[in-house]
């Protein structure tokens, strides 16, 4: 095809070209320009510019970061009929999210902390004291001075079941001062928050007995 294009069109230029034309006929080597035809030359689709629209269309989105939301839970059993479930998110290094249910309690306030330890072999007893790495006084969860474990108090109702939603900064999911490890205890009487003026006040509140805890592992 390309080869009987180039003949037509080597034609057209000859009989375009009365003086062209002659001197083929009468062929002169002084005469006869060097190269007067060197090919056909065929204009064939441009695609390259379809393409790069194509490649600007298909470029790819800007990246949305998600949240990373941080998980842990925690099962609370005791030597009495106490029993409950704690589960613990976080998103990013925002505060900790405590949602708290536990049944078989007397009715009323009770003491709730995170202790130090998730040692749970000699019972609640091996969890150990109220963890506080700042080593400062016994506090309520909104006081500047307080163990970072000082949760305050959940409440019983008359069935014996509690159920809170704690907020706070103190208690991250991941990093040195993390929850993950350690255990979360219910206490048998009312947290007095550091402000009792019992002796135990400064140091766990005088909230007396340990009567479940768990130790919270990762979700």
């Amino acid at each position: 095809m390309q080869a009987a294009l180039a003949i037509m069109a080597a034609q057209t230029v000859m009989l375009s070209s009365p003086t062209l034309f002659s001197q083929l006929q009468n062929p002169n080597p002084h005469s006869i320009p060097h190269s007067f035809f060197h090919g056909v030359s065929l204009k064939l689709p441009f695609k390259s510019q379809s393409m790069s629209f194509a490649a600007s269309a298909a470029a790819p989105k800007p990246l949305t970061v998600v949240a990373a939301t941080k998980k842990a839970v925690a099962v609370l059993k005791g030597t009495s009929s106490v029993e409950g479930v704690v589960t613990l998110s976080q998103e990013n290094d925002g505060p900790t999210t405590v949602n708290v249910r536990i049944t078989g309690l007397t009715p009323g306030p009770h003491g709730f902390h995170l202790h130090e330890y998730g040692d749970t072999t000699n019972g609640c007893i091996s969890t150990g004291p109220h963890f506080n790495p700042k080593q400062l006084t016994h506090g309520a969860p909104e006081d500047e001075v307080r163990h970072a474990g000082d949760l305050g108090n959940i409440v019983a109702n008359a069935d014996g079941v509690a159920e809170a939603t704690i907020v706070d900064n103190q208690i991250p999911l991941t990093g040195p001062n993390a929850v993950i490890g350690r255990a979360l205890v219910v206490h048998e009487l009312e947290d007095d928050l550091g402000k009792g003026g019992h002796e135990l006040s400064l140091s766990t509140g005088n909230a007396g007995g340990r009567l479940a805890c768990g130790t919270t592992k990762g979700g």
